[in-house]
């Protein structure tokens, strides 16, 4: 657990200290970084990008806490609480704060790919979107994960059944 611990802490030290190449050193060359607002990131160097342009654009001041994880060499599962300080107009310098699960599958090491579950509704009105963009946003989310492979049992309609 000491290396899962140590490697957690410096994916949150990179993102927090705006470190792109550390960050991306942490993936295979060919890992994927699935965001939950910009959609995935292919490879280390647009992995990179992603911490030093997409997530520091309109945010500052981030901070990563990983919590209590769990893995058993190839999959990594831990809960995590994740805010910044917004950058946006209408958020007028207010803290996003988000509590999520990340997973990671790993490699030789490294992360190969790197999903999470986030609960980003405390946000938006942390951040405090109209109504209507958090429709938008949640929308958007939802269409997403009806798409995934995994959903489609659940979105079958099954015969004798309303």
């Amino acid at each position: 657990m000491t290396t899962t611990t140590v490697m957690l802490r410096a994916f949150c030290d990179a993102v927090e200290q705006r470190n792109g190449k550390a960050f991306a050193e942490l993936f295979t060359e060919d890992g994927v970084y699935h965001d939950v607002f910009y959609g995935a990131f292919a490879g280390r160097a647009k992995i990179a990008a992603m911490i030093d342009d997409w997530f520091y654009r309109t945010a500052t001041d981030f901070r990563w806490d990983m919590h209590d994880p769990v893995t058993d060499g190839t999959t990594l599962y831990a809960r995590y609480t994740f805010s910044y300080k917004s950058t946006l107009p209408e958020a007028n310098g207010a803290r996003a704060m988000f509590e999520g699960v990340a997973i990671m599958t790993l490699k030789d090491g490294r992360i190969a790919s790197y999903h999470e579950v986030a609960n980003t509704a405390p946000a938006f009105v942390d951040l405090r979107f109209a109504p209507e963009r958090i429709a938008k946003i949640v929308a958007k989310q939802g269409a997403e994960l009806k798409a995934r492979p995994e959903m489609q049992r659940h979105l079958a309609v099954i015969p004798g059944r309303a």
